[in-house]
Order: C-alpha cells, then structure tokens, then sequence
C-alpha cells in the first residue's frame, strides 16, 4: 500500500516539476516523501498479513 502512495507521489513531484508550478512545498520534499514512503514498504511496514498472508505455509501443512 506504502508502495502505491510513494508511486502517488513520485507522479505529482514529476508533474510539478513539468508544469514548472508549486503548491508551498518544494519538488525536493515530494520527492523525500516518495523515498521514505518506499523505505518504509520495503521495511515491511505496511503491509497486509492478516487473512492470506503466509498461505504457502498453510499449503504445506495441509497435505
């Protein structure tokens, strides 16, 4: 989810940066915003465990 709102962000600081316009926050912020909301993704922070998180592990339980 972390992952999709980075991508979120990542886009509007590419737009912005285009356009040439600003709304109080700088491009460079948007863009540390995007890195920190990936770093987080990709600590695990998140993400969805809960109901089919590990089902792999059931699979090989089950048999």
């Amino acid at each position: 989810m972390l992952a999709i709102a980075a991508a979120i962000v990542f886009g509007i600081a590419f737009l912005f940066t285009l356009i040439g316009t600003s709304i109080g926050i700088s491009t460079t912020a948007l863009l540390a915003l995007g890195l920190c909301l990936l770093a987080l993704h990709q600590a695990g922070i998140g993400t969805s465990s809960v109901g089919g998180g590990n089902w792999r592990g059931y699979r090989r339980a089950r048999r």
